[in-house]
């Protein structure tokens, strides 16, 4: 169980790029993960259900837009397995598990669920279903260790988008890294980057200059109160944007772990 809290963020779909937009959205983040035993290999699912509460105003063709608006944003749910080196271990066994290299892959779907108002251009929900696969290398040297990952998002079309309108996006390729540096009795801090491109969108079959080309830097810490318990500590913003995703964001999360084991 996780639950987390966000401000400064972008909650909005990210195929409408808005102008001058000075949106604050704070969220809380309820989450599930479970991890799992996959023929040997080690897995987990996770469920995440955001709920937002987005103020603000912004320009998009010259108009000028204001929204205040809150409610559940899409949830999602996503499947991962690493396929080499992390076997699936009882709490006992991973006690005493030392990494090397793993890899692994995951796929993480996101339903159309969220808050989503026809005749709004600013929403908390997308109208659209997306799926993600991703698949990942981490590689360990003593208290380091180096993430990399690549990912692709696919959308369906949202066939109802701004009093009727239809858009289509497509796919929106990303690549992020983590440095990581483990310090003992739980505690780590990583600095993270992620690189996004394409996703350029068409409204009614007419195309958008809007394709992506952005990176973000960020930094997570994480400091474990008990057996049981973690607060996590993350922000993020951008460094080069082309379209979209020019914001910042921080947050924190409390983790809770139940089951088996210590």
């Amino acid at each position: 169980m996780g639950y987390g809290y966000s401000s400064g963020g972008l909650a909005t779909d990210p195929a409408v790029e808005l102008e001058d937009a000075d949106l604050t959205v704070e969220s809380v983040v309820l989450g599930y993960v479970r991890s799992l035993d996959l023929w040997g290999r080690s897995g987990k699912i996770d469920v995440i259900a955001p709920y937002s509460w987005l103020d603000g105003s912004a320009r998009l063709d010259g108009m000028q837009l204001q929204r205040t608006v809150d409610g559940f944003n899409d949830p999602s749910v996503r499947l991962s397995v690493n396929l080499w080196g992390a076997p699936a271990l009882s709490p006992r066994e991973f006690a005493g598990y030392q990494q090397d290299l793993v890899v692994g892959a995951s796929m993480k779907v996101t339903a159309p669920l969220g808050q989503y108002d026809r005749e709004r251009i600013v929403n908390l929900g997308t109208n659209r279903w997306s799926i993600k696969p991703e698949v990942g290398v981490s590689k360990r040297w003593g208290q380091w260790a180096l993430d990399l990952a690549g990912a692709v998002v696919l959308f369906t079309d949202n066939d109802d988008f701004f009093n009727g309108h239809t858009l289509e996006q497509d796919p929106l390729y990303s690549l992020q890294t983590h440095l990581i540096h483990m310090f003992g009795r739980g505690i780590w801090a990583a600095v993270d980057a992620t690189w996004y491109a394409g996703g350029r969108t068409q409204v009614d079959a007419v195309a958008k200059d809007d394709r992506k080309g952005n990176t973000r830097i960020g930094v997570t810490l994480a400091l474990p109160i008990n057996a049981r318990q973690s607060i996590k500590l993350y922000a993020a913003t951008g460094v080069h944007v082309r379209t979209g995703t020019d914001f910042d964001t921080g947050g924190v999360a409390w983790q809770y772990r139940w089951g088996a084991g210590h």
